[in-house]
Formats: C-alpha cells, sequence, structure tokens
C-alpha cells in the first residue's frame, strides 16, 4: 500500500471518530435537558393539582372574589392542555403564578382562615412545590445552557449543523411585573 493512501485513511478514521464522538455529546446533552424538562412538567402537575384545593379552601371564606377563582381555575385547566413552546408554557406560569398570589393575599385578609390546618397544610405544600419548580428550572436551564453551548461552539457547532441539532429555549417564569406584591381591593 501507498504510505499516502495509508496516512489519508488514517486522518480520517481520526476524523471520523471525533465526529462520532461529538455526535454522541450532543445527544447525551439534549437527552439531559429532555430530563430537565420532564421534572419541571412533574412539579407543575404538582402545583396544578395542589390548586383546586386551595382554591376551594379559601374560596369558602372569601366568596366576593369569585373571578379571582374563576381565573386560577381556567389558567390551570389551560396549563394542562399543554403548549406548543416553552416561551407560551413560561408566560402561563407566570400567570398563575401571579393568580396563586393573589390569592394568598386574599387569605392573608381572614385571620380564622391563616389559622384553618387544611389551609396552613395546602400552603406549605404549595410552597414545597413552587420551591422545587425552581429548582427543576434551574436544573433544566443549566442543561439548556450546557447543550447551547455545544450547539454554538467549534467544531461540535459543524457537527450539530450537520445534524440537525438546534438550540434549547431557556424555561424563564420570572417577570418584573411578577416581583411586585399583588393588589387585593375588596368592595
Amino acid at each position: 500500500m501507498d504510505t499516502n493512501l495509508i496516512i489519508i485513511l488514517a486522518v480520517v478514521g481520526v476524523v471520523l471518530l471525533i465526529v462520532i464522538s461529538i455526535y454522541n455529546k450532543l445527544v447525551r446533552s439534549r437527552n439531559l435537558v429532555h430530563e430537565g424538562w420532564s421534572g419541571i412538567e412533574t412539579q407543575l402537575k404538582r402545583r396544578a393539582d395542589l390548586i383546586p384545593n386551595i382554591v376551594e379552601t379559601v374560596k369558602g371564606y372569601a366568596t366576593h372574589e369569585k373571578g379571582t377563582f374563576e381565573e386560577v381555575t381556567r389558567l390551570r385547566t389551560a396549563s394542562q392542555g399543554g403548549a406548543a413552546t416553552i416561551e407560551e408554557r413560561a408566560a402561563m406560569e407566570r400567570q398563575i403564578s401571579s393568580m396563586i398570589g393573589k390569592i394568598m393575599a386574599v387569605a392573608e385578609a381572614y385571620p380564622e382562615l391563616k389559622a384553618d390546618a387544611n389551609f396552613r397544610d395546602l400552603q406549605n405544600k404549595l410552597a414545597e412545590v413552587e420551591e422545587q419548580i425552581n429548582l427543576s428550572r434551574r436544573y433544566y436551564n443549566g442543561t439548556a445552557r450546557n447543550y447551547n453551548d455545544l450547539v454554538q461552539t467549534v467544531p461540535s457547532n459543524i457537527v450539530a449543523g450537520l445534524t440537525g441539532f438546534k438550540t434549547a429555549q431557556y424555561f424563564e417564569i420570572d417577570d418584573p411585573a411578577d416581583r411586585a406584591a399583588p393588589k387585593v381591593k375588596f368592595g
């Protein structure tokens, strides 16, 4: 065999091994992103399951806040239907968080409700779920960042482009408007 042919075959073999290695790394990273999203979905489902219990508990004390309860129930139902994109889901979850804040503000106005053991238990569970959602979101966004780094940096961006890997969207539900305390008006 010709020495040049052996060198060419060796170079092609090394390049092929590098491409396979990069491709496998991209697949593993994308799978971590999917795993992270699954964790978020699980926690959002837990929160959606708690919402009707909280609404019913608070509703008994604050019957004049019917519109708030109907809106949070509508949003919960809509969120269970899913959203086409991560951005749409984040917008929906921002609305739900805002409505839950309003319900908790209503609850603060009723000392007998704050003393109710069922309500306190539901409130604690909701706080725990909200913390789990934050942890899941951070995990997902971290894996999305690592995956996006692979998709966008050399040399893996070449393999990603050739094999159809696209960047992942971040799941951001924090909105500056959500940081303001909800305003509840009676009357």
